[in-house]
């Protein structure tokens, strides 16, 4: 982490929540032929995203929830709000803490007729270290099933006509922050190569008050590496648009469990003002693959 980064950081972050307006999604043609899914699907950010994919006149909505009776009753909420039919929305189960639930739902996508876009929203903010499948949870999930995922759905976004498809990954002015000592590359003692994944994945040397910021930099990182091999790859089909926006912090149950001071409310924009910033990125152009998006752009 440099100072300039980590001003960068904070300054971007304080003037967007207190200055900038973040541009309603509007309609457009063709919408009312297209499939979404949305991860994180039945609160927060994620509830605010399907809310705003729903109004401009999104074909189908896949709900990805954990709880399906939690997603059962944010589905009705939605058909009760938006007057849309009762098949326009469906509530299915995955658990991104859980490679096997992750592999059942690409599999349940697969049989869609098509799937336009992905948002990506699912995350969580750890503070203390444990394991989920074979990696520290918070890498798990923000990072190894999120990109597990979009590799699943890569073949099924290839099939669908008429257009581009997008993958979208909620980001964070968090990654400006992230330190790079734990990203470093090492030797064991006996000399030989020391994966990231083991240094990460050490209890006695993770720095969990940095974790989280250090996800969100891997999905910068990541998300470029895979927009260069999709732009390289001859392969037919559709052209998929991999992206990753920064909806701000908002005040959303993502700190619920955390021990540490939120900012103050003020400083905080609303699920529903972040979440125009997602649904932008499920909407925005071919400039935006491999791209860190903020406010509704790409980030130079």
């Amino acid at each position: 982490m440099s100072t300039l980064s980590a001003i960068h950081g904070l300054t971007s972050t304080v003037f967007s929540n207190l200055f900038i307006t973040l541009p309603i999604p509007e309609s457009r043609p063709g919408l009312s032929e297209k499939t979404y899914i949305v991860s994180g699907a039945n609160q927060g950010l994620g509830y605010e995203s399907c809310r705003h994919l729903l109004r401009i006149g999104a074909g189908k909505l896949i709900m990805g929830v954990r709880n399906i009776d939690k997603g059962k009753a944010a589905r009705l909420s939605l058909l009760e709000e938006s007057k849309r039919s009762p098949d326009s929305i469906e509530v299915w189960e995955v658990d991104m803490a859980n490679y096997e639930s992750v592999h059942k739902f690409a599999q349940r996508a697969s049989t869609l007729t098509r799937l336009d876009g992905v948002l990506a929203n699912a995350g969580i903010f750890a503070e203390k270290f444990s394991t989920l499948e074979d990696n520290e949870s918070t890498l798990t999930v923000n990072v190894v099933s999120t990109f597990l995922l979009f590799l699943l759905l890569i073949p099924k976004m290839r099939e669908t006509p008429g257009g581009d498809c997008y993958f979208v990954i909620v980001n964070s002015a968090l990654h400006y922050v992230a330190s790079t000592k734990e990203l470093v590359p090492r030797t064991k003692a006996d000399g030989k190569p020391r994966s990231i994944f083991e240094r990460l994945n050490n209890p006695d040397e993770a720095d969990m008050k940095d974790r989280y910021n250090v996800t969100k930099l891997l999905v910068v990182f990541v998300t470029r590496a895979f927009d260069a091999r999709l732009k390289q790859s001859k392969k037919p089909g559709a052209t998929i648009i991999i992206n990753t926006p920064n909806p701000s912090y908002c005040k959303s149950e993502l700190l619920r469990d955390s021990k540490q001071t939120p900012p103050p409310d003020f400083m905080a924009r609303t699920t529903e003002m972040g979440s125009r910033a997602l649904v932008h990125g499920l909407l925005a152009g071919k400039e935006s693959s491999g791209q860190y998006l903020t406010n509704c752009h790409v980030q130079a």
